[in-house]
Parts: structure tokens; C-alpha cells; sequence
């Protein structure tokens, strides 16, 4: 990949964008990770005014450290960056308690941790809406349309996909040009949603590294039977996300009601 020219290319299309929407900027959930990192930079290299919002609900205080470090770097480059801070912990405790646990521990947890990614969707539409701003995503191609590794409605919920077409190992090159911080470039990913110090790899069981392989071999039409050992183990574990999640990659299926039946 040519890095400078793509990260170019994507601050020419977001500006045109903007400007074509007849909107101010851009919007942009920065976690600490490197996804919202490149994101942010890459709006904010068009010069358009960008609202970096942070959304804490239980956050871990390196990864408070990683997105605060991101925002002062931007601010001091670029004279229309600002930041907003929302603490939602208090309003994801209060929703706690107003909806039913159920039993299954491992289902109720990963309920409430896609409530926390709707959540922030909410804020950061609010704050677009008052801006007069578009939200821009920080989905990578890997979590968009390989493995659906992203809360449906939730940091799915976006107007625009700056880096949904730049595999993971990508994003880290586009990072590096664009000179995100060390801290956030030597970062183990995560989702930040659980509270706790899991890894996007601990969830999906495979690296990001593994899972770009894989989809570069179902591209390639390649079958698990061409495959043994981690490489099989990690095909398999590609697919298997991929039938899960595909609901999340599809337009949402509407009932086409022939005029046969309707005008009957």
C-alpha cells in the first residue's frame, strides 16, 4: 500500500464529503485505540472542524491516558479540533437498574456491554446534531465485513466509513504516517466495553493479523479443507464469525410485498 497517497486520498474524500452534505465536521468517538485514532487525524487533516468526544462508562484509566494524549496532539495541530467529555457511567448504572437481569451470565453481560456502544452512539448523534456534523465511523475492513466484530447500532450507528476499506495492519501504517501517538501504536486493540482488560484477540480468539489472512483466503475461494492446524483453526474461526455477523453487513431485509397480494 502506498500510505501517504491513500491517507490522501481518504482526507480528500472526507472533505469533499463534508462539503458536498452541506454540514460543518465531523464527530468522532475517540477510545484510545487505534481505529478512533486514525479516524480523528485523518478528519482533522482536512481542517474541517472536528468534536473528539470522549465517552467513559467504567473506562480503564490507560485507555483515558491514550485518547486524552490523541486530543492534545490534535488540538495543538489544527485550529478547529475540539473536545467534548461525556461521562456516561452514571447513565449505563441507572439503565442497569431499570432492566430485567436475565440468568445467563455470559448473555447478560454481552447485552449490557452492546448497550454501552448504543450508548455513545446516542451521545455522539446528539453532539452531531448540535454541531451541525456528521459522525464518522472507526470500523476497519476486518470488523465491518470480515467478522462483523462491531455492536449493530452502536459504533455500527455512523454517517460515513473513512477506514472500512483498509485491513487492520493497514490502519497501523496510516497511524504511523500520520504520527499517532507511540502509546496508542504499541496498544493491544480492544473494545473497551466490558470493563475489564480483554483484548479483541481474547474475544475473537484469533489476531488481527490471523483473521486478515483468512479473509484474504476465502477471497481467494479457498476451503477449510486446504487448510490444517492454526491455519485451519483460524479459517474456521473466520467463517464461523462471518455467518454469525452477516446479519450485521446486509441492508436490512424488508418484506417486498408482491402487487398480486397487496391489491388481491
Amino acid at each position: 500500500m502506498n500510505t501517504e497517497r491513500t491517507a490522501k486520498y481518504i482526507i480528500n474524500w472526507l472533505s469533499e464529503y463534508v462539503e458536498n452534505s452541506g454540514v460543518s465536521g465531523f464527530v468522532v468517538g475517540v477510545s484510545g485505540g487505534i481505529d478512533s485514532a486514525v479516524t480523528a487525524s485523518l478528519c482533522a487533516a482536512t481542517g474541517k472542524p472536528v468534536v473528539c468526544v470522549e465517552m467513559p462508562i467504567h473506562q480503564a484509566q490507560k485507555q483515558v491516558d491514550r485518547a486524552l494524549e490523541l486530543i492534545d496532539k490534535l488540538k495543538n495541530e489544527y485550529a478547529l479540533v475540539s473536545s467534548v467529555k461525556v461521562d456516561l457511567t452514571d447513565t449505563f448504572e441507572t439503565f442497569k437498574k431499570a432492566i430485567p437481569k436475565v440468568e445467563n451470565e455470559a448473555i447478560y453481560n454481552l447485552s449490557l456491554a452492546n448497550s454501552r456502544a448504543r450508548l455513545r452512539m446516542t451521545t455522539l448523534y446528539y453532539l452531531a446534531g448540535t454541531n451541525a456534523s456528521i459522525v464518522a465511523g472507526t470500523g476497519n475492513k476486518v470488523e465491518d465485513f470480515g467478522v462483523g466484530f462491531f455492536t449493530k447500532y452502536g459504533d455500527g450507528g455512523v454517517d460515513i466509513s473513512p477506514i472500512a476499506d483498509l485491513m487492520k495492519s493497514e490502519v497501523y501504517e496510516i497511524g504511523k504516517y500520520l504520527a499517532v501517538p507511540q502509546s496508542i501504536l504499541k496498544a493491544a486493540p480492544t473494545d473497551g466495553l466490558f470493563g475489564d482488560n480483554r483484548t479483541d484477540e481474547d474475544q475473537l480468539g484469533a489476531s488481527y493479523d490471523e483473521l486478515e489472512w483468512a479473509m484474504k483466503q476465502v477471497d481467494l475461494g479457498k476451503m477449510e479443507s486446504d487448510f490444517s492446524g492454526r491455519q485451519k483453526e483460524v479459517f474456521e474461526i473466520y467463517q464461523r464469525l462471518h455467518r454469525a455477523n452477516r446479519h450485521k453487513m446486509i441492508p436490512i431485509p424488508v418484506c417486498e410485498i408482491p402487487d398480486e397480494v397487496k391489491n388481491a
